[in-house]
């Protein structure tokens, strides 16, 4: 009797554990192909969090949600929309030097003779193994971008607006949505649960990301100073790019280094300063992620570094830079809720947060 009771556990514990991940296939399924839609609204959800105590103070000064939520959205706008023309006019002279920039690199590469013979040599036994001794020609298609382009932008304009409507609409309506989920709750032990769990995360998620936009101000602002007495040019743009590119931890980080390697190809001509801007940037990166960011967030992150990494690989796998930007904030949620449902701290611990 006790190896069939035991057989019967281990076979429902299989069970369970099956449906578990056919739960999660099905889950990336929907992310995958709900991304259009999905995606837009996720990330109006996290900057209607990020907004929502401006949208109380205005409600608090007599308006009413609709018009509060009208300014918010049309603030948000402004910022938006100032910050695209900041970054317009420099980036695109930087992308007209893209090919210098790629000379560059091939004329210092060429200067390793010794790596160069190697590929040499491995390109000609590459080529007598196939058969091919014609050199190798590449084609570029110069219509691609531009149907790419052509294909692209409805698409990516259904998403602004979905992303628009969404966000106006939670913030107009997150009171009511809030009060129609605790009217389901039918214990008070779970209504109570429920409330908590949504005063918590918007206090959370705002604290959090009103904090980490006042560290990237800054750190873009040392970064531009960074790149000024250095003699880098357009040093506003690359402290708008480190300070923006710092909302996806880690690998925000390591693209801005490769980044500032080309320019530092381009800017500079002896070696050791070609890195200097890259070198820079690490140590004013090393300082505020290791020092500034944990003493201005406090206890609010006390999820482990790995886990933290593991949902930013996912959510970029599924959503790329939206994904990055939303997949802190998410796991903040994800920890809130954990909290309430299964608390293991003391209760007024995640108050004093």
């Amino acid at each position: 009797m006790r190896s069939a009771s035991g057989f019967e556990q281990v076979f429902t514990n299989a069970a369970s554990l099956a449906s578990i991940l056919v739960g999660l296939v099905a889950f990336s399924i929907i992310l995958e192909y709900g991304q259009p839609i999905l995606a837009p609204v996720a990330l109006a959800i996290v900057i209607g969090l990020m907004f929502g105590p401006m949208a109380d103070r205005l409600e608090s000064l007599g308006l009413p949600p609709a018009i509060s939520a009208v300014v918010v959205v049309l603030s948000f706008l402004i910022l938006i929309m100032i910050f695209a023309l900041a970054f317009a006019v420099p980036l695109s002279d930087w992308v007209n030097r893209l090919p210098l920039i790629w000379d560059r690199i091939r004329s210092i590469v060429a200067d390793w003779k010794g790596v160069m013979t190697s590929v040499g040599s491995l390109g000609d036994q590459l080529r007598e193994l196939t058969g091919n001794n014609e050199g190798m020609k590449v084609q570029i298609d110069e219509s691609s971008t531009a149907a790419d382009l052509a294909y692209l932008a409805p698409n990516i304009l259904a998403q602004v607006v979905i992303f628009l409507a969404s966000l106006y609409f939670f913030l107009s309506s997150r009171h009511g949505i809030r009060n129609g989920i605790l009217r389901l709750c039918m214990s008070r032990r779970l209504r109570w649960r429920v409330a908590h769990i949504f005063r918590d995360t918007e206090n959370l998620v705002s604290r959090y990301l009103m904090a980490i936009t006042v560290i990237n101000v800054c750190l873009g602002a040392v970064v531009a100073l960074a790149m000024f007495l250095l003699g880098v040019p357009s040093p506003i743009l690359w402290g708008m790019l480190a300070g923006t590119l710092n909302y996806i931890v880690y690998i925000g980080p390591a693209v801005m280094v490769v980044i500032l390697l080309g320019v530092g190809v381009s800017t500079f001509t002896v070696f050791p300063w070609i890195l200097a801007p890259a070198a820079a940037y690490l140590f004013i990166n090393f300082i505020e992620a290791q020092f500034v960011t944990p003493s201005v967030l406090g206890r609010q992150m006390t999820v482990s570094p790995f886990i933290v990494f593991l949902t930013l690989v996912f959510w970029l796998w599924m959503w790329g830079p939206i994904g990055g930007f939303i997949a802190t904030p998410l796991l903040l949620v994800v920890s809130v809720t954990i909290y309430h449902i299964v608390p293991i701290v003391p209760s007024n611990e995640m108050r004093k947060r």
